[in-house]
């Protein structure tokens, strides 16, 4: 199954449970380490990402603190706690299908890595081939959203 088929299913999954629908996977080597999804709601935690739940999920099966010989893909441009918490963890390359125009870290917002100063530069690749199927996902989360409201 092809990689960001895998992150659109966990971000699907994020959704239906009420979150978000954001899901990342880590990619060492060519084989899925971590898999995470937002879980904001579901566990009222704000720190709960799905970038950071896959890197404390990759760090632990991998029994480490960096990550520097492995991938992120992401279905949207990372926050700038997530692109921050990438950068902690020396991730190598970020993939990202959709930019975050209002919360995003890396292109659109925050821009996080523009700063000389910053730890560590991962390689940043934006997929605007899966972007459409991003946007897809988080209007439909927000217009059902709004609706219950």
């Amino acid at each position: 199954m092809n990689i960001m088929t895998q992150v659109f299913n966990l971000a699907i999954h994020a959704g239906e449970n009420g979150d978000v629908p954001i899901g990342a996977v880590i990619v060492r080597d060519g084989k899925i380490i971590a898999r995470g999804e937002n879980m904001v709601q579901r566990r009222q935690n704000p720190t709960l990402h799905a970038e950071i739940v896959a890197i404390n999920r990759a760090c632990k099966k991998l029994g480490v603190k960096f990550l520097d010989d492995c991938d992120i893909y992401v279905s949207l441009e990372p926050c700038a706690m997530c692109a921050t918490a990438i950068s902690f963890a020396r991730i190598r390359n970020i993939y990202f299908a959709a930019t975050d125009e209002k919360g995003g870290g890396i292109t659109s917002n925050a821009r996080i890595f523009d700063n000389d100063r910053h730890l560590w530069h991962p390689n940043i690749i934006q997929m605007p081939e899966y972007a459409d199927k991003s946007a897809e996902l988080l209007r439909e989360f927000f217009a059902k959203r709004r609706k219950k409201e």
